[in-house]
């Protein structure tokens, strides 16, 4: 594969990876300020830490995938790229459920199933490149805590998140 054709393709991944983020945070708009008046545990953290974090997450995802795409592209890696995009999809969905629509239930359901997608994709990339594999482990430990931070904020605010 040329180097023109591999810098294409990793700018390709950080596209998709931040188009995800995008579309999540058109839902997370006001998301500060809802965050803010919601009953939170002592261990939540402030909102100005969400977005750095997500960020280099995002930019990891991206990576991760780009490293998969090397070996043997599209065509050869389609069942676990295919499995990559759809927890993109799972990613953003997550914020209009949680930030957009209010639904903390869901939200807390959605987030359970981004796990379980984040894990399968892990172990499917790192099946083929073991970096891509690692690349997404600070990605699912950040869920991990996100997923129980979903649980006890919506166990909070049962009238807001209901």
């Amino acid at each position: 594969m040329s180097g023109m054709k591999q810098i294409i393709g990793l700018i390709g991944w950080l596209l998709l990876s931040f188009a995800a983020a995008a579309i999540g945070s058109i839902a997370s708009i006001q998301a500060a300020a809802f965050y803010r008046q919601l009953a939170q545990p002592t261990w939540a953290p402030p909102s100005a830490v969400f977005g750095p974090v997500w960020s280099l997450l995002y930019a990891l995802m991206g990576i991760a995938a780009w490293l998969v795409w090397r070996e043997g592209g599209g065509r050869r890696q389609r069942g676990v790229l295919a499995l990559f995009v759809l927890q993109l999809a799972v990613n953003a969905l997550w914020s209009w459920l949680f930030f957009g629509w209010h639904r903390g239930a869901l939200a807390f359901a959605d987030i359970v199933l981004l796990w379980l997608l984040i894990a399968a994709t892990a172990i499917a990339f790192w099946r083929v490149r073991p970096l891509a594999g690692a690349l997404l482990l600070p990605y699912l430990g950040w869920v991990s805590f996100a997923a129980a931070l979903n649980f006890a904020v919506w166990q909070s605010n049962p009238q807001i998140l209901g």
